[in-house]
């Protein structure tokens, strides 16, 4: 789960459904949706007006504390030998 931090959706808290590295932006579900005029296919017989997320660059998101649900920084440290992310607001491992 990650919370927009700024922008037009500032506020708004959603999962996070694909990351794009090269240009380092992520899709969130609900947030920054806009609306697209298909035409007909295999798959969309009637075409018409569909409404999906579009992009947002992931300097404007935030992971959000899995105990707090408040947005938080994101740390790393070794655990038994691995390195593991955890939240530092409550030091909890994510």
């Amino acid at each position: 789960m990650v919370k927009v931090i700024s922008g037009a959706d500032k506020g708004k808290e959603g999962a996070v459904l694909s990351v794009d590295y090269s240009t380092q932006k992520a899709f969130v579900e609900g947030v920054r949706v806009v609306t697209k005029h298909s035409k007909p296919d295999a798959a969309n017989p009637d075409g018409g007006i569909l409404k999906q997320e579009a992009a947002v660059h992931i300097s404007n998101l935030m992971l959000v504390d899995p105990k707090s649900g408040q947005p938080t920084k994101v740390g790393r440290k070794l655990v038994d030998g691995k390195l593991v992310r955890y939240a530092k607001k409550s030091g909890e491992v994510i």
